[in-house]
Order: C-alpha cells, then sequence, then structure tokens
C-alpha cells in the first residue's frame, strides 16, 4: 500500500468516527435543552452563543498550530482526548450546571463544546485539507466518509433520545476511546523525523492576512451568507419537532430525516468536485448561497412536516458544493502555507463571531414571533449580503492552476506527491 492509500484510508475511518460522535453529542442538541432541560428559546440561544464564543477564541489558536505542526498529530490527539469526556461531562456536569445557573453552565458548556464540536471539526477538515494537499487526495472524498459517520449515528440518535439522552452521549465518548486508539497505530512521515515546510510559519505570516483587502471580501460571504443558514440550522429541530403530533415522534423522524440527509450529502462530496471546477470557486460559493436562502425562505412557507422535509434534504445539495468551493477558493486566491490558518481564523472564527452574535438574537425572536416569521427574515438578510457577496469575491477560473514552487511564498510540498491507485 502506497503511503497516499494508507493515508487516505486512515484519515476517512478517522473522519467517519468523529463526526459519528459529533452526530451522537450534538445532533440533537436543542432538543435536549428545550425537551429535556425544559429551556425556553432565548435561554438556548444563549447557550449556543456560548459555544460559539469559545469556538471563536480557540480558533485562531487551532489554525495557527496547525499551521505550525504540520503533519504532526497534535490536534488530533487533542480533539479525541475531548470527545471521551463526552458522557461524563453531558451527564454530570453540564446538566446540572445549566439548570442551577443558566450563564455558568452556558459558559463552561460552551468552553467544552466550542473547542471539542464546532472549532474542532474545522481544525481536523483542515488537517486533512493539508495531508490531502500533500498526496494528491481531495479533501471532499474523505469528508463524505465524515457524512456518512454523521448520517449513521442520526439513524440511531431520535431512538436512543427517546430512551435516555444519556446513552447518546456516552456512545460519543465510546468513539474518541476508538479514536485514539487510531492514532496510537497510525504513522506520518513526521513521526519518523521528516521535515515540514510548516516550521517555516510565523506568527507575523498569519497576523498579516488581516491587513489583506481579498481576506475581507471573503469575509463578506461567511460572515453575511454562511452564518445565516448556520444559525437556521440551530433550532431547527425543535421546529421539526413541534409539528409531530408527540416530542418523541418528532425527535424520532428528525433522526431518520437527518440520517436520510447526510447519506446524499456523501454523494454530494464525491460530485462537487468535479462541479467546481467546471464553474469556479466563486461560483461556487454563489450557488450554494443561492440555495441556502432558498432552504431558508422556503421553511417560512412550508406547510406540515413533508414540505419541509424536502426542503431540508436541500441542504445535501448545498453543502457538499459550499465545501468544496470554501477550499478551492482558499487554494486560490491565498498562500497555501497559511490554508489553516486562514481557514480558522476566516472560516471558522467568522461563523463563531457571526452565531456568538445572532444566536440570542434569532432565539428570542422564534419566542417573540415564531419559527416561519424568524426564517422569512433571515432569508431577506442572507439575500442582501449574497449580492454584496458577488461584488466581493475574486473571480475565479473555472480550472484552478497548480502554482509553482518558484513563486514567493509558495509551499511547494502543497503539490501531490502521487495519486491514489
Amino acid at each position: 500500500m502506497t503511503p497516499t492509500q494508507s493515508h487516505f484510508r486512515f484519515l476517512s475511518v478517522f473522519v467517519f468516527v468523529y463526526f459519528f460522535a459529533q452526530a451522537m453529542s450534538i445532533s440533537l442538541l436543542t432538543l435536549w435543552l428545550r425537551n429535556t432541560l425544559h429551556l425556553s428559546g432565548a435561554e438556548a440561544g444563549v447557550v449556543f452563543a456560548a459555544n460559539f464564543i469559545a469556538a471563536m477564541c480557540s480558533q485562531p489558536v487551532y489554525g495557527f498550530i496547525s499551521d505550525k505542526v504540520g503533519m504532526r498529530k497534535h490536534i488530533l490527539w487533542t480533539v479525541s482526548a475531548l470527545c471521551t469526556m463526552c458522557g461524563l461531562f453531558f451527564m454530570f456536569v453540564y446538566a446540572p450546571l445549566l439548570k442551577a445557573n443558566l450563564l455558568l453552565g452556558a459558559a463552561i458548556g460552551g468552553l467544552y463544546l466550542g473547542v471539542t464540536f464546532i472549532a474542532g471539526s474545522y481544525a481536523i477538515e483542515s488537517y486533512v485539507d493539508r495531508i490531502g494537499r500533500r498526496y494528491g487526495f481531495e479533501y471532499s472524498r474523505v469528508r463524505l466518509c465524515g457524512s456518512l459517520g454523521f448520517a449513521s449515528a442520526a439513524m440511531l440518535t431520535g431512538r436512543l433520545f427517546n430512551i435516555n439522552p444519556g446513552i447518546n452521549f456516552f456512545i460519543a465518548s465510546g468513539a474518541g476511546l476508538l479514536m485514539i486508539a487510531m492514532l496510537l497505530v497510525w504513522r506520518t512521515e513526521t513521526d519518523t523525523g521528516a521535515v515540514t515546510e510548516a516550521n517555516k510559519v510565523k506568527l507575523g505570516d498569519a497576523l498579516g492576512l488581516l491587513r489583506d483587502p481579498k481576506f475581507w471580501r471573503f469575509m463578506v460571504f461567511i460572515l453575511g451568507v454562511t452564518n445565516l443558514y448556520l444559525v437556521f440550522d440551530q433550532q431547527f429541530p425543535s421546529y421539526f419537532a413541534s409539528l409531530f403530533p408527540t416530542p418523541q415522534m418528532g425527535a424520532a423522524m428528525f433522526g431518520y430525516l437527518n440520517s436520510a440527509q447526510i447519506f446524499i450529502e456523501a454523494g454530494g462530496l464525491f460530485l462537487a468536485p468535479i462541479l467546481v471546477k467546471r464553474i469556479g470557486a466563486k461560483n461556487g460559493l454563489m450557488l450554494a448561497g443561492c440555495i441556502m436562502m432558498l432552504r431558508i425562505g422556503g421553511s417560512s412557507f412550508a406547510v406540515g412536516p413533508v414540505s419541509i422535509s424536502v426542503l431540508k434534504m436541500l441542504h445535501s445539495v448545498e453543502l457538499p458544493i459550499l465545501v468544496v468551493s470554501v477550499f478551492r477558493y482558499i487554494a486560490h486566491h491565498f498562500d497555501t502555507r497559511l490554508a489553516s490558518t486562514l481557514y480558522m481564523v476566516g472560516v471558522s472564527f467568522g461563523h463563531s463571531l457571526g452565531l456568538a452574535i445572532l444566536s440570542p438574537m434569532v432565539g428570542k425572536s422564534y419566542d417573540l414571533i415564531g419559527f416561519p416569521s424568524t426564517y422569512l427574515v433571515l432569508a431577506g438578510l442572507g439575500l442582501v449580503f449574497l449580492v454584496l457577496s458577488a461584488f466581493a469575491l475574486e473571480p475565479t477560473p473555472a480550472e484552478i492552476p497548480r502554482r509553482s514552487a518558484s513563486k514567493p511564498g509558495v509551499d511547494a510540498s502543497s503539490e501531490p506527491l502521487q495519486k491514489i491507485q
């Protein structure tokens, strides 16, 4: 087996297990907060805001460390260890704190969830992209295994939640233990002493991104468009479950729907690179944004579980196009040595900043004017930023040429060494 095949297969399985743990722990977080702990929409919004504030603080650190350590496994070890604590944390720390003191519970829970399952997922995705660029395999082909892992868990979460939410959380802990066992047997070049390009990255290089006008034009799309679909998704399970005769039936049906959507999403991640290569990364971002706004706005007019389920399935189309376009846009317009920093600061930090602000506001809006009216407001605001993004984003050729190592500031080792056989 070639190194390319070995790394591709390991990362595919690792990402599958991680997203399985993520789905088990937070896919029904809204239902746990509102139905089990009986928090209001505004109180749940405060909890989500705390999650994203903590993630926001950790993301620049994750990004800089990722670029600094290169292929070494520091980030993977950290996230895996945190996953193993999931069951004990939710049942014996998080739930009691939220009941006793909402703000303290939100702060402590935000620190754990933000670092483990929000910033942590971006950090792992960035690591996969780095390995993929070095060995010549598509990030999205590994990421589709993450979708399969999430979908596999989603098939179980609704039923297990109705028995006891703690079952889900302790299964996530088991997945974390499996991730640690996998890391113990996986070897990369840096494990045997090879030198990576990442040791050339300096703090000044990372901070230089903040002086780059292209970075801020990219942030128009991240802050103004993608944040709205993320805040829409936060409490959507609660609205979906409310359309059924009982909360238990709603929770189970959402698990099935979420699983079906993510299985289709996995197929989209396999096909999305072909589409994005043909239309270019900028057009890919715009197309994903249009689908997002259709899904959000359409949900305000949906009547009953069938129509809103159809709209939910659009997420399986938009997400693959979005994630592939984001990485291709970064690869074309920015220094690849700083890819992790840019992804963690631009995309991940941008999401957390926007969601920390929007979550309490949108949660309060759900309480005041209801879910459908709030969805219509979100879609209208998103359309405004989508139009601005059409002017702000840099043009990207349909076929992205590989950068030559002779260009200043370009990381030669980001060129693929070999293809998967």
